[in-house]
């Protein structure tokens, strides 16, 4: 697919929309339907998009394999923070209400923060996966 000019182009206008959309996906899952799961399945798909056009190689470059590992760890984290400083604040774990001096918007900064995690989360495994999938074979070649 490397090779092909008009898979190329049609990629590199594409690919920016993608991840745009995984945006405003997370960013609107909190007045409707999507947010972290979503949009961290999207924008993994727009970096497999622009793998199988360009080569792993130059994925990896971009997104490269430190980055998506620090991705895992990261997400989570964020997510646990979340909870735990609801534990520090007086409130329960992932207890939202406790998070500002008016409740809802305690819960509206919590909820985000907690998409926002499991964005970063869900991105990372499903680039690792791939990750790991795709360079099967070139391992073996290595070798």
């Amino acid at each position: 697919m490397e090779n092909n000019l008009v898979l190329r182009v049609v990629g590199k206008l594409l690919i920016p929309f993608i991840l745009l959309f995984a945006v405003y996906v997370q960013f609107h899952g909190d007045f409707g339907p999507g947010g972290g799961f979503q949009a961290g399945v999207i924008f993994a798909a727009g970096i497999v998009f622009y793998a199988i056009i360009f080569g792993l190689d130059q994925a990896r470059r971009i997104v490269p394999d430190r980055l998506v590992e620090t991705m895992l760890a990261l997400g989570v984290l964020i997510y646990a923070g979340v909870g735990v400083a609801g534990l520090f604040l007086g409130g329960n774990f992932l207890d939202y209400f406790v998070l500002d001096r008016n409740p809802v918007h305690g819960q509206h900064r919590g909820i985000f923060w907690v998409e926002v995690g499991v964005a970063i989360t869900v991105c990372g495994v499903m680039l690792k996966i791939f990750y790991m999938f795709a360079s099967r074979g070139q391992r073996e070649e290595d070798a």
